[in-house]
Order: structure tokens, then sequence, then C-alpha cells
């Protein structure tokens, strides 16, 4: 029969910070550090249907996808056409976190969801206190920002309209 040691350390991980550590936006952060970034996270959950921010709004937050699904909008035309829809783990509204510039879309929930909301202030104060950290989600950042761009560009190549 085993006998428990009751002063190791307990290996598993609380079920939020798992879901965190899988997300592309902490890759590469430690346990003692998603625990940092976890303390500074707010959940929000939003029903089908209801708008998170507007285009033109000021950016004050960048936002994770627990659970549930966003659409980025753009109004183009009195209805507003449906620009991308995020499901997930993926993480929208992170310019926010750079510059208070004008939302460039609309975000709305496309089904019921749960979110993580982390604020530019609390990034600003990351940045003084947990230089490294900061720095980790800046690259993941700045790696989905290049992505994004690529693929824009790549929609809009003439080899890509032709095919």
């Amino acid at each position: 029969m085993a006998i428990k040691n009751p002063f190791k350390r307990q290996l598993t991980m609380a079920p939020r910070l798992q879901r965190l550590s899988g997300l592309s936006l902490f890759a590469g952060l430690t346990r003692g550090e998603l625990r940092i970034i976890d303390g500074m996270l707010h959940q929000r959950d939003y029903l089908d249907g209801e708008v998170v921010f507007d285009e033109g709004e000021e950016g004050q937050a960048l936002y994770i996808i627990l659970e549930g699904a966003i659409e980025i909008r753009r109004q183009l035309s009195e209805e507003g056409v449906v620009l991308s829809v995020l499901k997930g783990g993926a993480f929208f509204g992170d310019m926010a976190l750079l510059d208070a510039a004008p939302r460039s879309a609309q975000a709305r929930a496309a089904s019921s969801c749960s979110l993580a909301v982390f604020f530019r202030e609390d990034f600003l104060g990351l940045m003084d206190t947990h230089a490294r950290i900061a720095s980790k989600i800046s690259l993941q950042i700045a790696r989905q920002m290049g992505a994004r761009v690529r693929q824009s560009a790549g929609e809009r190549s003439p080899v890509r309209q032709q095919l």
C-alpha cells in the first residue's frame, strides 16, 4: 500500500489555469506566470446577439473566448457584414492593449459565450511589475497580428482572386 506524501507539491492545475495554458496568447508562460495573469483576468458572460463592443468605441481591453463564439462585424451596409466568426481559444480586441484608438469593428456574441477580459490598465501594470510576462504576451499578440496581415494580403492578391 502506497503512502501519500502530504508535503509533495500538487502537480495538477486548476481547470481555468489548464484552459489558459492551452491558449496561443499565453504560449510559453510558466505555471506561476499563468497564475499572475489569471489574477488579472475578469470573466464576463454574454447572451446570443449581445454586443461586446461597438465599432468606433474606444478600445479598453482584449477578450479571450473561453466558451461560445463571437462575430466580428463591420457596418459596411445597413445590416453590417460579418468579417469572421471566432470560437473558443481565440482572442480579439488585442489592439486595445497597445493604444486607445477607436475599435475598427463590432464584436457580437454569435451564441451564448463566456469571455476572459484583460484590461489595458492591467496590462500596463504588468509591464511595470512583470516585464518578462508582458513581453511574452506582446510577442504572441504581434504574431497574431502578423498572421492576420498575411491572411488579408493573401486574400487580396490577384493570384488568389484568380483561383
